[in-house]
């Protein structure tokens, strides 16, 4: 039987999104579908992360996303009527210095215009029944409006939730363990408000409080209700009053209770089957990486399966995303824990113990930073990766993102961050002659490299040198960031899709080069 599309996505939230949409940019046929008859209306998610911002910007996206949601600058956490300490990510690393605060359905709606724009679309009251798989592809039984419907793929991948059909059908197991206390959550506004609305305000007291920015200096309220039956307007009004005298809310909406887990998949991959998403892994709501996550899951499968699918690269490269992946859904569910037994302490000396410990943690520069880069997401490298190659270094190893606050200089004097420069679909190879090197052995590496025909996963070659007198088919590195790069001759590097480092090659770069691209052919 010859599979009817290479690849059917299920689950149309911001992960099915993304990688449907990403799927058609590089025109690989797919069909996502969703149990639900339209979109919904309303979602808890709020925060996208410095590095998701990342991510949409290499998309075209970004300014859709600063243009709908707010920034959310810092955190200021607040106990027994003081504040304990500040989280502020202006300096996380990345362009972008904040959070966005924006409600997942909003972020839904760009990435649905997105996919349209690149000539998709999510086919809505279809549910997936059963899975079949066969050597060389899968039997899906869908439900679609009542009617039976069964569709041949290449491959499937869940993107449908903690209750995703997709992995139930594998048998993959989701081990970890429920988080007993209930959280509860509301939109409102706050008259008469006084602070930053760039800011998102932590109060950690009998009943815990979370204020979460949104646009039109309205506040998304998380928190622990007192009891099942509370009112849950009057229980974050009794926390926040000691701190805000008068406080009140007003315009209140979306008022609900619900459980979190903190879960991941056994694995990732069953043969032609892949999960991501809140399919893969869920996490508590304290640190906003559920949604982020899923946005990054597919943005980091979505070009090795295209590879896959277009014959340029074996399976056994998917092995790559659950090496890369699986890695971080432990490292956010365990930092959540960890938030979760902050907020959940009753006893008072307990109280007055953690009180100082979170005090001394913020205001140590070295813990401080770990905390910034951790909440900007920008603290991921895939190190354990099959598919990263080279030598290493301090801070641009293979594995490690490339960093989007180094800039250049075009030949014109135009000015632009390094990371602009990359391939949007493919492979970037970026040759840094540092101080030690002459303009000629930049052009001269440059060259070869563009005279290797048997290097076809690089899309593109940009040649950077510190040297004034380089000539216009040169971008201009300053001293400073070549420095920064470690670069003192000549340096390789091959950025990926995602924005990752494939590769560094501080010596025999044609060689080293050969031996990546061999690894992205059959790692």
């Amino acid at each position: 039987m010859n599979p009817s599309i290479p690849v059917l996505i299920v689950g149309a939230g911001p992960t099915g999104l993304l990688l449907a949409a990403e799927l058609c940019r590089r025109n690989v046929g797919c069909r996502l579908i969703d149990a639900n008859p339209a979109p919904l209306g309303w979602d808890r998610a709020t925060v996208v992360h410095p590095r998701s911002l990342e991510v949409f910007e290499s998309l075209g996206l970004v300014e859709q996303f600063l243009s709908a949601g707010v920034k959310q600058r810092m955190a200021r956490i607040h106990a027994d009527g003081s504040v304990i300490g500040e989280v502020n990510l202006s300096n996380c690393g990345s362009c972008y210095g904040f959070n966005i605060g924006i409600s997942e359905e909003v972020t839904e709606k760009i990435l649905t215009e997105y996919l349209h724009q690149q000539g998709g679309e999510v086919v809505r009251s279809s549910k997936l029944v059963d899975l079949a798989e066969h050597a060389d592809h899968i039997v899906a039984t869908i439900d679609h409006d009542g009617t039976t419907e069964r569709i041949t793929a290449n491959w499937v991948v869940g993107c449908d939730g903690i209750h995703s059909t997709t992995r139930n059908n594998t048998g993959i197991e989701l081990t970890g363990h429920d988080i007993e206390q209930p959280w509860a959550v509301f939109d409102a506004t706050i008259p008469n408000w006084s602070q930053s609305y760039e800011a998102n305000y932590v109060y950690l007291d009998d009943t815990s409080v979370i204020l979460t920015a949104l646009p039109g200096k309205r506040w998304r309220i998380y928190m622990r209700p007192s009891s099942a039956e509370s009112d849950l307007v009057a229980d974050a009004t009794n926390s926040l009053v000691r701190y805000l005298p008068g406080i009140r809310f007003e315009e209140v909406t979306s008022s609900s209770r619900f459980h979190c887990h903190n879960k991941v998949a056994s694995r990732y991959p069953a043969g032609r089957i892949l999960l991501a998403g809140d399919a893969a892994h869920v996490c508590s709501p304290i640190e906003g990486h559920g949604m982020n996550s899923g946005i990054q899951d597919a943005f980091n499968l979505a070009w090795k399966l295209a590879l896959v699918c277009q014959g340029h690269s074996d399976a056994t490269l998917l092995d790559s995303y659950e090496a890369e992946r699986r890695p971080v859904a432990e490292m956010i569910t365990a930092s959540g824990d960890s938030a979760e037994s902050v907020h959940n302490v009753a006893d008072g000396k307990e109280r007055r113990r953690r009180d100082k410990s979170v005090r001394e943690a913020l205001s140590d520069p070295a813990s401080l930073h770990h905390e910034v880069i951790a909440e900007a997401e920008l603290d991921i490298d895939y190190c354990s990766s099959p598919i990263v190659h080279g030598d290493k270094h301090k801070m641009f190893a293979p594995s490690h993102r490339l960093c989007s606050t180094i800039e250049m200089e075009h030949a014109n004097g135009k000015r632009c961050k390094l990371h602009e420069l990359t391939h949007r679909s493919g492979h970037t190879a970026i040759l840094v002659g540092g101080p030690s090197a002459t303009a000629e052995q930049v052009a001269g590496l440059a060259q070869e490299i563009q005279r290797q025909n048997d290097l076809k996963f690089i899309d593109e070659t940009v040649a950077l040198s510190t040297q004034t007198d380089a000539t216009e088919s040169f971008a201009r590195l300053e001293a400073t960031a070549a420095e920064l790069l470690g670069v003192q001759e000549l340096t390789l590097l091959v950025i990926r899709p995602d924005g990752h480092i494939g590769l560094r090659a501080d010596r025999d770069h044609i060689a080293t080069l050969a031996d990546y691209c061999t690894l992205l052919k059959s790692c």
